[in-house]
């Protein structure tokens, strides 16, 4: 009945004045009646002017606060875990708003527990496998099936860096979505800074344009950048194929580019292999949070991050503003 019958004052923006409107037509209406039944007596002429005014008001009144009942269903909904109820509002007034204010903290809620949900899964997933190794070996060299040899070792060690670097990255993603790493921004040379940051890496091959580029960051927080993508890169790309790292000086900033010749990701994926967790359908060993933790330290710098189109390969631009 809520969305068939009219809701006359809707269009009004003030409550107030939706009250004051109403009270106003119930006069109007009680006065009509007490005049057309003048000759009536008292009794009846009262209880006429009763009716119609009340009939007056719910005509008027209708859907003024429906908004209100709907949101305390929502709520009590909320509170046993469920967000999908959405409080529907039609009139323009604060309760209106109130209205609409409600439902958008009603999805972001939903978006919140959802998020909460994926990550505990998420975690629990990549936290298994690695565990589920390491105790294997460990069973093996407790029951006598294997000899603790530096090949053996070697095996637990890995999982145990893996254990290491997924608390790591989760713990960094963390302080980066909550703010608690700030910005403690120097100036360096942009050549020396790759040569340190890519050291360990063979098959690289970087360019800075110009020599002398130098960029004002967080070196810290750039490191995480730099070294996410050339890691991705590295991973992807074919054995015997080059990964490229450039970093060039533009108008709006420092520009840095990583190239490879891998498999490359699909332009349906472009977007979300930024978030948590995605690994736009690789099953590599990565953890999925590289990307994810590249894009937080870029905005941190209020530069931005995107996959630019390349066939076949992966080509990931990071802008770096001057400022």
């Amino acid at each position: 009945m809520r969305r068939v019958l009219p809701r006359p004052l809707d269009a009004l923006t003030s409550f107030k004045l939706k009250v004051s409107l109403i009270v106003g037509v119930v006069l109007v209406v009680a006065s009509i009646t007490f005049w057309f039944g003048a000759g009536w007596q008292f009794r009846y002429a009262l209880l006429a002017a009763l009716v119609t005014s009340l009939a007056a008001t719910q005509v008027l009144a209708h859907g003024m606060t429906s908004p209100l009942r709907e949101m305390t269903a929502a709520a009590k909904a909320m509170a046993r875990g469920d967000y999908s109820t959405r409080v529907q509002a039609t009139s323009r007034d604060e309760v209106g708003q109130l209205a609409e204010a409600f439902k958008t903290m009603s999805t972001d809620l939903a978006a919140a527990d959802t998020y909460r949900r994926e990550l505990i899964g998420n975690v629990s997933h990549e936290l298994k496998t690695p565990i589920a190794a390491l105790r294997a070996v460990l069973e093996n060299l407790v029951d006598g099936v294997t000899e603790a040899d530096p090949a053996t070792l070697k095996v637990a060690l890995v999982q145990t860096e893996k254990l290491g670097d997924l608390v790591t990255e989760l713990l960094d993603l963390s302080r980066l979505e909550g703010g608690v790493l700030p910005l403690r921004p120097e100036r360096f040379r942009v050549r020396a800074f790759l040569d340190a940051v890519t050291a360990e890496r063979d098959c690289l091959r970087i360019d800075v344009e110009p020599a002398d580029l130098e960029v004002s960051a967080d070196r810290s927080r750039l490191t995480q950048v730099v070294t996410n993508l050339v890691d991705n890169a590295v991973r992807h790309a074919p054995i015997g194929t080059t990964v490229s790292v450039s970093a060039v000086d533009t108008a709006d900033g420092v520009r840095f580019e990583v190239v490879d010749h891998g498999p490359g990701i699909a332009p349906g994926e472009r977007l979300s292999v930024f978030d948590r967790f995605t690994r736009g359908g690789e099953t590599d060993g990565g953890t999925g949070l590289g990307l994810a933790i590249a894009r937080w330290a870029t905005e941190l710098h209020g530069g931005t991050i995107e996959v630019l189109d390349r066939t076949p390969g992966c080509h990931i631009r990071v802008q770096i503003p001057h400022s």
